[in-house]
């Protein structure tokens, strides 16, 4: 019995400390939670003549919308340039591999001719391309990258890397003719004509006025992409941009406590409640905006309700990555953009 307590007494004496080494994960993994600073620059304007890369990260587009949408650049004095794989199609969705897809990408960057970049389409993909680009090649060539949905994830991977983007409109809705407001808001911005919006009152807004660096975009799409490098919500200072389309409720519920319990709302100096287009009623609250306000109401920051960006009709286009200042009031609201000394 001695002898054998003394083999366990010389076995734990040998063996690591286990404690310690947790307590370093733990510190490790506070550290790289920690806010960050956010400071993007902002690409060039365009000027009558400029190239624009038309690509697709996602899902295809029919040829036949990316042409008419070329047609579009056209009638603006733009000279349009379709990425060397658009067309192509992958498991009857994508258009085209992961590699193909990245390859447009980095062709559009790599060519100092090309002075924007619009995407064709969103649907599912550019998750795959995260750890296939780096911060440093987006930032090393900053240029406009117009689009929404699933293009949310290029948005986070361009305001990590310190650059601007346009959450916009794309081909799928250009190719309708670009005559309307919401395409000639987007042309006008990258041609350097910032918009100053003014908002209807909506009844679950919150009062109040913030400003802030502007992050998110389509919801599912960018609550997966947390601690990745195309997670923005790591920014200190947020104003957050929320939009979904065909989702349920419970489902942006769950989405909203994952942000909630990674802290990221704790970060917000407000928010700005997008479309929520076609999604559910399963519960008895009048509106999706009416079951966030129980939840948001408790952060003491303005939300904005109610902004036309997102899978509606109308889908007016904000700048990622840039300070915004949002004035909510019982009368109405307005989202600034202070880029260009304004």
């Amino acid at each position: 019995m001695k002898k054998l307590l003394g083999m366990l007494i010389a076995v734990l004496m040998c063996s690591p400390v286990l404690t310690s080494c947790d307590d370093s994960d733990e510190q490790t993994e506070m550290n790289n939670s920690k806010p960050i600073t956010l400071k993007c620059m902002k690409p060039d304007y365009l000027k009558a003549g400029d190239k624009v890369a038309l690509i697709s990260p996602s899902y295809f587009t029919p040829m036949e919308n990316v042409e008419k949408t070329a047609d579009v650049l056209r009638g603006w004095g733009l000279e349009p340039v379709i990425g060397p794989n658009v067309g192509k199609v992958v498991d009857g969705r994508y258009a085209g591999t992961v590699a193909e897809r990245v390859s447009d990408i980095r062709w559009a960057l790599a060519d100092p001719s090309i002075k924007a970049i619009i995407c064709n389409r969103g649907g599912y993909g550019t998750i795959q391309l995260i750890d296939q680009l780096t911060l440093n090649e987006l930032k090393a060539s900053p240029k406009w990258l117009v689009g929404f949905s699933d293009i949310t994830t290029l948005h986070g991977l361009l305001t990590r890397a310190g650059v601007m983007s346009i959450h916009g409109t794309m081909s799928s809705f250009l190719a309708k003719g670009g005559t309307d407001e919401t395409s000639t808001l987007m042309r006008d911005l990258l041609m350097g004509d910032v918009p100053r919006y003014e908002i209807h009152a909506h009844p679950q807004n919150i009062e109040g006025q913030a400003s802030g660096v502007l992050v998110g975009g389509n919801l599912c799409t960018f609550v997966p992409n947390l601690g990745t490098q195309a997670d923005a919500t790591r920014g200190k200072d947020l104003i957050l941009f929320v939009e979904e389309v065909e989702e349920s409720m419970h489902n942006i519920d769950r989405q909203m406590r994952i942000l909630q319990m990674n802290g990221v709302l704790d970060r917000c100096r407000g928010i700005v409640l997008g479309e929520f287009t076609d999604c559910g009623t399963e519960f008895t609250y009048e509106s999706v905006e009416a079951m966030l306000h129980e939840m948001l109401v408790q952060y003491n920051i303005p939300v904005l309700c109610g902004f036309p960006g997102g899978h509606g009709d109308v889908n007016l286009p904000l700048v990622m990555g840039a300070n915004v200042t949002i004035d909510v009031r019982s009368d109405g609201a307005t989202l600034q953009f202070n880029i260009d000394g304004k």
